[in-house]
């Protein structure tokens, strides 16, 4: 699904005399369907970085990621088009990253249904059932009734994040990517949570994730990786 060759990121710190901090190194890591790949470290060594690399919001400063497309083909993201890239986090890879970034006073259920009308020939047709199924995902993950017709922007940081989960997770792309998901969350949630991975997985999803809670790592991971591994020694 997923293939990292030889990636490496460097800033460069354009208010400290162009100085370049380089982050990652010579990254080699695959993803299959079906698997977890856990990312482990300790703060700083790069992890969230990798994932907005995948998600192409940082360009990698050398090598190459190729990611199989919903469609069969395989795109490197270094020499993808804006188009494609627009594509591809549309049909191909879900993000849960740690922050909920929406349009302003946009309903939590609208939110969430999003993504299930965002290709529909007729969007105005599909918009109710979409939020049929934003419905359930909202229950599911206990935001109440009350909130559903609220912009999230007033929700606490627990409800936005399950916000975010849903709207990430609630159209079943085949990679997902997932930047400590359960950070904000209490045990019941967090629970459903590992449930909601563990039936993406089940469906044949690639998963790569940054867990703060080592047991909700050991829960989901079908394989570990230590991201210090591609710390640069200089």
């Amino acid at each position: 699904m997923l293939q990292l060759h030889q990636v490496s990121k460097r800033f460069t710190l354009h208010n400290q005399n162009g100085a370049e901090l380089q982050v990652l190194h010579n990254v080699d890591l695959s993803v299959t369907p079906g698997e977890c790949l856990v990312l482990d470290g300790p703060s700083g060594m790069g992890k969230s970085t990798l994932l907005k690399l995948i998600y192409a919001n940082y360009r990698a400063s050398s090598g190459r990621i190729e990611m199989r497309q919903a469609d069969g083909r395989v795109l490197e993201l270094g020499e993808a088009s804006p188009r494609e890239l627009i594509r591809m986090r549309r049909d191909t890879v879900g993000y849960v990253s740690q922050f909920l970034r929406v349009i302003p006073r946009v309903a939590a259920l609208d939110v969430v249904a999003e993504s299930l009308v965002e290709d529909a020939a007729d969007p105005a047709a599909a918009m109710e059932p979409a939020r049929e199924q934003a419905r359930a995902w909202l229950e599911r993950l206990r935001i109440p009734e009350r909130l559903w017709q609220l912009p999230p922007a007033t929700f606490s940081g627990g409800e936005q994040q399950r916000i975010n989960i849903a709207r990430n997770m609630i159209k079943p792309r085949p990679l997902l990517l997932l930047d400590e998901p359960t950070a904000s969350l209490d045990p019941a949630n967090t629970q459903t949570v590992i449930e909601l991975i563990h039936e993406a997985l089940a469906r044949g999803a690639a998963l790569m994730g940054i867990f703060h809670d080592a047991s909700v790592g050991a829960e989901v991971a079908s394989r570990r990786v230590n991201v210090a591994q591609f710390r640069s020694a200089a």
